[in-house]
């Protein structure tokens, strides 16, 4: 099992640790609720080290990123980041990622340069699902997940707690963009306004090596208030509030981004080809047999993933994907794939719970309004 550079960290501050992804993880350190809160009404912090980056770079890194990935990432300017996903040959998600477009400076005269952000669990699959790709292109692939640190600063006071530490004007960084500089006197930090929360926040990411002193530096912040560290169980809590979707729950390489509704990453039009796009076009004229949706439950008892979804005869017609109860709604939650006659909201169907079947409701996602 591997371990980030954060492992004594979390260990110190009495972390339930778990195995993640092939990783020896923080689960939460007090409560997943308090994390929760603390995240949607403060400042939470994160270790995502786990995460694996990939750089991608030469005179043709671009084309070779259309081909790949199911978003249109010409769109991007030097700076900017976007969310995409890269589909398999069979109308599947290999997985989902974050695409950067990197400054010139990082490539050689004439090149471009981009960091693709996948799921440390598909670390090695992706690699070797792009490098089939890489071979018809001029450009190099760089694997730099284990030296690169990550750490996700989440929550509205965020700007606020982190401003003090850097000269770059984190209010000059829109949603999905980014900047790199001096971070709490570390060189080369690139500060990207992403998250995984809803809530605002950045993300920081540094040599791995420094990744520990910046950590005791944002935790020692004091103003506004104190960041509170956040782990596994608050950020899939915060996640789902928001409808986004986890990789090996809610997609997969068998579910199409058109079935899970992620059609609007998904730039069908775009002149590259890339995987599966024929089948994502048919799907979007003539419509899938399922769909992903968020629901609502009308009883106490959380809906887990892999729980059946039935029909008023009882049925099995789906399998619900994530379920918790929402900390900030206080009822529960989850997302299903059910038939698409029942993907508009206010359609009802039931939950297997053992022997219990709960009412649920269909709703428009995401559950929590930022």
């Amino acid at each position: 099992m591997k371990s980030t550079p954060l492992e004594s960290r979390h260990i110190a501050l009495g972390a339930k640790m778990t195995e993640f992804a092939g990783y020896n993880m923080p689960v939460l350190y007090t409560n997943i609720q308090e994390e929760h809160q603390s995240v949607r009404e403060r400042i939470g912090v994160f270790d995502v080290s786990h995460m694996g980056e990939f750089i991608v770079k030469g005179k043709q890194a671009l084309d070779l990123v259309q081909r790949i990935s199911s978003n249109d990432a010409s769109i991007l300017a030097i700076g900017q980041a976007q969310y995409s996903s890269l589909p398999n040959e069979t109308g599947g998600i290999v997985d989902d990622m974050l695409v950067y477009r990197l400054p010139e400076e990082m490539s050689e005269p004439g090149d471009q340069a981009f960091m693709l952000v996948v799921n440390a669990s598909n670390i090695q699959k992706d690699w070797d699902h792009i490098q089939q790709y890489a071979k018809d292109f001029d450009t190099r692939m760089i694997d730099i997940s284990d030296q690169t640190g990550l750490i996700a600063v989440q929550g509205p006071l965020a700007l606020a707690a982190l401003q003090p530490l850097t000269d770059v004007d984190l209010k000059k960084i829109p949603y999905y963009s980014f900047a790199k500089g001096v971070f709490a006197g570390i060189d080369n930090v690139l500060i990207s306004a992403t998250g995984y929360t809803g809530s605002g926040g950045f993300e920081l990411y540094v040599d791995s090596q420094h990744l520990p002193a910046l950590w005791d530096t944002v935790m020692a912040i004091k103003s506004p208030v104190q960041p509170m560290p956040a782990g596994l169980g608050a950020r899939d809590t915060l996640r789902l509030e928001m409808g986004f979707c986890l990789y090996g729950n809610d997609i997969d390489d068998t579910t199409s981004v058109i079935e899970a509704g992620l059609g609007w990453i998904t730039k069908l039009k775009k002149a590259s080809p890339f995987p599966s796009k024929e089948i994502f076009s048919e799907q979007k004229k003539n419509g899938v047999k399922k769909k992903l949706v968020g629901f609502v439950v009308d009883d106490r008892r959380v809906p887990r993933h892999g729980y059946p979804i039935c029909d008023t005869d009882g049925n099995e017609i789906g399998v619900v994907t994530s379920g918790t109860l929402s900390p900030t709604l206080q009822v529960p939650i989850g997302m299903a794939y059910v038939p698409a006659d029942l993907a508009t909201p206010g359609s009802t169907f039931g939950v297997k719970a053992g022997a219990k079947i709960l009412a649920a409701k269909v709703v428009s996602l995401p559950f929590v309004k930022i």
